[in-house]
């Protein structure tokens, strides 16, 4: 079997990794690695899909990934990438998350039979004494290297408290005791970590006499720029009661075109060779494309089940993107008839309204086609406003029963963002 090293590196997810001839061989037998998740809330959302992702190719390689879940450094904060404090949660509100973000993780991740691990850092790290963890573990940091991290000076800046400033040695900790504890010799993250799992590895040598590991990941935008996982309507949740599976499935439709070969390789487990071969695609074939990246990650995320109830949406709603047989073959991706439309967004509207219509620029904003009334209007001036296949124009113009059809009212806000209106 390959070594999954090099499976991850091909595939996009190394940005920086510790001597990799070491990190090779400590990966050439059964090994145990961890990333640690921010317990800040009750989902995930897609920009914590790329570190998912590794752990899932870890396991699959025969690995036992551990899921760290920050319940302890969660009540302190992680000042990295952040330019400004977070709030601060207590100790219920992070149990909470905690379980919400196993059933998520679960998923991707096979917890069964010590497979893979999901541990709280708070079991460790709530008990500890100060002065005792001063001496034991404090007095091996560099203040100096401590402020030359990338993560503390972004925020000196606009100012970096004590208790932010102690991160560095909690999360070095945490690597230090699942050194100890789990075996556990690699820890990987986001590449803004890279100074943060570095000390955590100084600890292990100093402390355990032995070596660790570090891999970074990118810090994934889009082809455009914008942050992974952000839209204007907010952030993409992992979580079907926050971001819907025909949401979510659109998300992943709307990729820009210089995107989509590259997250084939992050986001799907499609064999490399297959996603090579459509890199240089363009139009119809590229489009057929995105819809199996769409299908694939809502199929991880969600289910198949859901991902097939998108997918019927989205052909009733847009039409079918025609699949040649030889593109990405191993997808698996079914052809459907787009009879089924449950999973579009609705919202139920009470006849006595549509009676009376309700104004279309209002309407769009209600439902949040749009971000407000004025952006419908200009929406709807510009042509990209549509009921029911047809462009309006018309700033005035009121939705009403005469758009029924099969009792209901498709509302387009351009050609990617849809909603059903059904009546009460």
């Amino acid at each position: 079997m390959a070594n999954v090293f090099d499976i991850l590196n091909e595939r996009g997810f190394v940005a920086q990794a510790t001597d990799v001839d070491e990190l090779r061989r400590y990966l050439s037998e059964p090994s145990t690695c961890y990333i640690g998740f921010d317990p800040s809330a009750d989902s995930l959302h897609v920009g914590s899909l790329l570190p998912i992702m590794a752990l899932a190719h870890m396991q699959r390689h025969g690995h036992r990934p551990i899921v760290l879940v920050g319940g302890g450094t969660g009540l302190v904060g992680d000042p990295s990438g952040k330019t400004e404090m977070r709030q601060l949660l207590t100790l219920e509100q992070i149990d909470f998350n905690v379980a919400a973000l196993k059933r998520q993780l679960s998923r991707f991740l096979d917890f069964s039979g010590g497979k893979a691990l999901m541990l709280n850092n708070a079991d460790w790290l709530v008990g500890l004494r100060y002065i005792e963890f001063l001496r034991d573990i404090g007095r091996h940091f560099s203040v100096n290297r401590m402020l030359a991290a990338e993560s503390c000076k972004i925020r000196l800046e606009t100012g970096l408290n004590f208790i932010e400033f102690n991160y560095m040695l909690l999360q070095a900790y945490d690597f230090y005791y699942l050194a100890g504890k789990h075996d556990c010799c690699l820890q990987m993250g986001g590449d803004d970590q890279w100074g943060n799992i570095v000390a955590g590895i100084e600890l292990i040598r100093r402390k355990l006499r032995r070596s660790a590991h570090a891999v970074t990941f990118p810090l994934l935008t889009t082809a455009s720029g914008a942050k992974m996982g952000k839209t204007a309507a907010g952030a993409v949740w992992l979580s079907a009661e926050k971001t819907s599976p025909f949401d979510f499935y659109q998300y992943w439709i709307n990729t820009d075109d210089r995107d989509v070969a590259r997250f084939l390789r992050l986001y799907t487990f499609l064999p490399v060779d297959e996603i090579e071969a459509v890199s240089g695609l363009e139009g119809q074939d590229l489009n057929a494309c995105k819809t199996v990246l769409a299908f694939e990650v809502t199929g991880l995320t969600h289910g198949r089940e859901a991902a097939l109830e998108a997918l019927e949406a989205a052909v009733s709603v847009f039409g079918e993107r025609r699949l040649p047989p030889d593109l990405l073959s191993s997808s698996g991706i079914p052809r459907v008839s787009g009879e089924k439309a449950d999973a579009v967004p609705t919202t139920i509207v009470r006849i006595e309204r549509l009676q009376d219509g309700i104004p279309a620029f209002e309407l769009f904003a209600e439902i949040d086609l749009c971000d407000s009334r004025s952006a419908a209007r200009r929406l709807i001036r510009q042509g990209g406003a549509y009921v029911n296949e047809d462009r309006i124009s018309d700033t005035e113009c009121r939705i009403g029963t005469s758009h029924l059809k099969d009792g209901g009212i498709l509302l387009k806000a351009g050609k990617k963002k849809v909603h059903r209106i059904k009546v009460d």
